[in-house]
């Protein structure tokens, strides 16, 4: 399993996204196809065809056999992968390529190509047409009808492939009037509208213009990648460059990453220490849809950009202005962008470290000093304790030193906060836990030969033994999963929050040369799936994660941005459990208490009652894919979508602190060392915590037992 560390953490961050980050470079690249042209594979793609083949079917978890089954999913998802939104291909196209289904299997183990760069240029011929069709109706003096009263479903997924080219026109034509009538209602001139469009489309045709073999050969072979799991993946030569290049060096700019979807830039991660994560103003699938260069420049729209063109223009030298135009990932349709100005800067390091603060959590008419433990991922500077450096950058060593601190302040109970954490550093996590428990397992690894690694906590000290919760979110993953996993099976501490991501699984690189060495041309990589990690108590942490003893009230519907929300995604399974000692911290009796006390609550709390109405509420509007394409209706539609977002905003939904200024004055009449925010799911996690703390009292609670 050590074999695997080393690559553990730059996976973890990224692995959790849908798909893998497709970074488009081709902008010089000399072998750029114009659209008048067919793109054709080279020699070197059939060279990596054939070991990516190999390796996937022999050596990812999964053992899946390349038959016609999976050459059926292959030929789905590369189908979707090139028009997801069933926005170019006809009806009779996927009859065409119906002959192909079964046969992909056949072209992977042959070493064939033809066939998918054929698939591809119908595409690139049917785009033609479809941009042919958009520049001559932005051509028109008035292409569009606002006051006519009619609709349009955004919701392509379950729409069915255009029967002839007069059904895709209408399709687009009203795709065009909805972005027409966004930009209208924006502010725009008529006339500024058309030409927003023409613009756009412009460039979205330069972009498919520059399209190369590689990133061709890419798509189809993440077709097949990403058919085993959704965190296995082929990345061409120059996407593992770019993706080297990104794991090593400092990062100046926002401090997102972001990937190409659905016509769209979204952020993919929001990086620890940077602006974006500071000012907590980004999210993860939020949608870029502009850019802006400084307090006054215009706006350049980026609908339809490449990744790395897109990256150019918000990436710039530290301590200048961006400002971008931002469609939320919860966003109700029809809900106008957000302007957001950022400064510049490199990531900073001692933002991405754990941080503590003490809330004044008021309950049963008392007063309860609670600790709380930011942690916004699991690091830890492998060269610094290899070099057995005294101060080496630790999670484990700095949560440590925030306990001590804490409770010298005599806090009632503490609250880790990994809500966001998208996971890092194994060892990390397991030493983590070690703070909390007295000693023994932590979590187990098994791999695909079925070897099962249990790995341990062998620290008889324990740094905190009071009351404690732990908060998780839908987007706490991997090595967040594994840290709550241990408390819980421990019955050490509360969780509380969401069902978390469902991230259970370990990744390697491999350098497909490394395989070749007397290979001239450069064959890429590949990110496999190798093991999963599983629960103490023998569960696995893919796809159910980990459930909360008490859940907090949520936007998201079931397996909505989790592992369960990709249908390649594996299974969730059983091994057997590790012998461990469980503690009476928390127990059926205790959390029962605690439920009926959290239920009384949500009916009785004027706060907690708004919350669940106001996200019941958005919940439902966001079922609703159907927006007008009628001006007075679209208004009213994105007035009520605001009225719900400022709801969500004001009840806290999006974690925002209060005003500068007002939560200032506040913390400066509070206790010294108290700190007040605005927080309504801290606020609940303290008063389970302060509830905790007084059934706890009771003798009959205390104890421990062998599992």
């Amino acid at each position: 399993m050590k074999k695997y560390l080393i690559t553990l953490i730059p996976v973890v961050l990224l692995g959790w996204q849908r798909g893998p980050v497709q970074e488009r470079v081709g902008v010089t690249a000399p072998t750029a196809a114009s659209m008048d042209e067919d793109i054709k594979p080279i020699p070197a793609q059939y060279k990596a065809e054939e070991l990516t083949t190999r390796i996937l079917s022999s050596y990812h978890y999964r053992k899946t056999k390349l038959n016609d089954s999976l050459s059926v999913a292959i030929f789905d998802k590369y189908i979707d992968a090139i028009d997801h939104g069933k926005l170019y291909y006809l009806a009779s196209d996927l009859a065409d390529f119906e002959q192909y289904k079964n046969s992909f299997d056949d072209y992977l183990q042959k070493r064939e190509l033809d066939v998918p760069f054929q698939m591809y240029n119908v595409f690139r011929k049917r785009y033609k047409e479809r941009s042919q069709y958009i520049q001559t109706l932005l051509k028109e003096p008035k292409p569009f009808d606002f006051n006519q009263d009619e609709s349009m479903n955004t919701d392509r997924e379950k729409a069915a492939w255009a029967k002839n080219t007069d059904e895709l026109n209408d399709t687009w034509r009203k795709y065009l009037k909805s972005e027409a009538l966004d930009l209208k209602l924006s502010g725009k001139a008529d006339t500024a509208v058309i030409s927003t469009l023409r613009d756009r489309y412009k460039s979205r045709d330069r972009a498919l213009g520059r399209i190369r073999t590689e990133q061709v050969f890419q798509m189809f072979m993440n077709a097949y990648s990403e058919s085993l799991d959704p965190h296995t993946s082929y990345m061409a030569p120059t996407s593992a460059d770019r993706f080297k290049q990104e794991m090593s060096q400092s990062l100046e700019g926002i401090g997102a990453l972001l990937r190409e979807e659905d016509n769209y830039i979204k952020i993919v991660e929001v990086i620890p220490g940077g602006p974006a994560f500071k000012g907590k103003q980004l999210k993860k699938e939020d949608k870029i849809i502009a850019v802006a260069q400084g307090d006054e420049g215009k706006f350049v729209d980026i609908v339809g950009w490449f990744v790395d063109d897109a990256v150019k223009l918000i990436k710039g030298p530290k301590s200048t202005v961006v400002r971008l135009q931002i469609i939320s990932a919860d966003a109700l349709p029809g809900t106008p962008p957000k302007e957001y100005r950022l400064v510049r800067e490199k990531i900073k390091l001692e933002e991405q470290r754990a941080k503590s603060e003490i809330v004044s959590i008021n309950n049963g008419n008392k007063d309860y000093k609670i600790g709380v433990i930011d942690i916004p991922l699991f690091y830890r500077d492998f060269e610094g304790a290899q070099h057995r450096e005294k101060e080496f950058s630790s999670t484990t060593r700095d949560v440590q030193k925030l306990i001590t601190d804490l409770q010298a302040s005599n806090v009632d109970g503490i609250v880790i906060d990994l809500r966001n954490n998208g996971g890092g550093s194994l060892t990390e996590a397991v030493s983590l836990t070690g703070l909390f428990i007295n000693r023994g397992p932590v979590v187990q690894v098994k791999e695909s030969q079925g070897e099962i690694e249990v790995q341990s906590d062998n620290d008889p000290n324990i740094a905190y033994d009071g009351p404690l919760a732990v908060m998780v979110n839908r987007f706490s993953a991997s090595a967040s999963e594994i840290f709550a996993a241990a408390i819980q099976d421990y019955k050490r501490g509360l969780i509380v929050g969401e069902q978390t991501y469902g991230k259970g699984t370990v990744q390697t690189l491999i350098d497909l040369n490394q395989w070749v060495p007397k290979e001239q041309d450069q064959l890429g990589q590949v990110k496999l799936t190798v093991a999963k990690f599983y629960r103490i108590n023998g569960s696995s942490t893919q796809l159910k994660g980990v459930t909360p003893d008490l859940e907090l009230p949520t936007a998201f519907k079931v397996n909505e941005y989790g592992e369960g929300s990709q249908p390649s995604a594996l299974p969730w399974d059983q091994i057997a459990s590790s012998r461990y000692e469980v503690t009476s911290n928390i127990n059926p009796k205790i959390l029962e208490q605690l439920r009926d006390k959290y239920k009384h609550r949500l009916k009785t709390d004027e706060e907690l009652k708004t919350l669940v109405k106001t996200l019941n509420d958005f919940k439902e509007a966001r079922e609703n894919k159907i927006v007008s394409l009628q001006e007075s209706k679209r208004k009213a539609e994105r007035d009520e979508a605001e009225k719900k977002r400022a709801a969500m905003k004001q009840l806290g939904e999006d974690n925002v602190d209060e005003d500068e200024d007002e939560a200032d004055s506040k913390v400066a009449e509070a206790p010294k060392d108290v700190k007040k925010k605005k927080d309504i799911y801290l606020t609940e996690t303290g008063r389970m915590l302060a509830d905790l703390i007084v059934i706890s009292k009771e003798p009959s609670l205390a104890g421990t037992k062998k599992k």
